[in-house]
């Protein structure tokens, strides 16, 4: 199995389950998306995922490997990064250089790395750079770049944050609510960019945490809805989001 896996996991905290038994396959090459009112265990699911809470029983398995209770920076370098809600960008540095630090490899990132091995340092400040700037033109940053990252919007922000995942080459994206807060030609731009990974890329896998239905029916495929912690229904978008009770819960239709 390609993809990523969780299996029966369940997390509580003070003696309420927040995330319980849920299974769910996210497969490359398609966008999956999480969807369910607030306090439905959405985004706890994504920190069981990325290592930065651990189950309580269940297990997580990305590329047929288990990778239950392993921290966050090795399941990082499996490569399974995610964007967060409130972006978590390096203020004080600039735009070209957020994504620069992505790049880095753990070899490179040793202060000993540039000493002993200067002109194999020299070429990967190169490729490294070169990698930069193809993903901030890839997000429509380019102009941008010497900019600090402070002084981008908000907006301008996510599509940072994305460009420093790409950059980071994770195969996996975690993307918590990418169009909240964004003004409607802004979530288009972030749309266009989503389609374009996976059509240039299809072993990369997308899930999002969205709350905007119009955003999941243009881009998911498959969508997974939770509701007090479990997940109440799967299938195709057209088949979960007709579905009665999702509508009645979710949706207020």
């Amino acid at each position: 199995m390609r993809g990523l896996k969780v299996k029966a996991i369940s997390k509580s905290s003070n003696n309420v389950e927040i995330v319980s038994e849920v299974t769910a396959t996210f497969l490359p090459g398609c966008i999956t998306a999480l969807i369910g009112p607030n306090g439905a265990g959405k985004t706890t699911l994504f920190h069981l995922i990325t290592g930065e809470l651990q189950p309580d029983h269940g297990d997580i398995f990305y590329k047929d490997e288990k990778i239950t209770g392993l921290p966050p920076y090795r399941i990082a370098r499996k490569g399974i990064g995610r964007l967060f809600q409130d972006v978590r960008i390096f203020d004080n540095m600039t735009v070209l250089e957020n994504v620069l630090a992505a790049c880095l490899t753990p070899e490179q990132e040793s202060p000993f790395f540039s000493f002993f091995h200067p002109a194999k340092w020299h070429a990967c400040r190169k490729h490294n750079l070169d990698k930069a700037l193809y993903w901030l033109n890839f997000v429509g940053l380019q102009d941008k770049r010497d900019q600090s990252a402070s002084s981008l919007s908000f907006g301008q922000q996510k599509l940072l944050a994305i460009a420093r995942l790409l950059a980071g080459e994770f195969n996996v994206l975690l993307l918590d609510e990418p169009t909240a807060g964004l003004n409607p030609v802004m979530i288009k731009k972030v749309l266009d960019i989503l389609e374009r990974i996976i059509a240039e890329d299809r072993e990369k896998t997308v899930v999002l945490v969205e709350h905007n239905m119009k955003v999941v029916t243009e881009m998911a495929y498959w969508v997974y809805f939770m509701n007090e912690g479990r997940i109440a229904f799967f299938g195709r978008t057209d088949h979960v989001l007709g579905d009665k009770e999702v509508r009645e819960i979710y949706l207020g239709l």
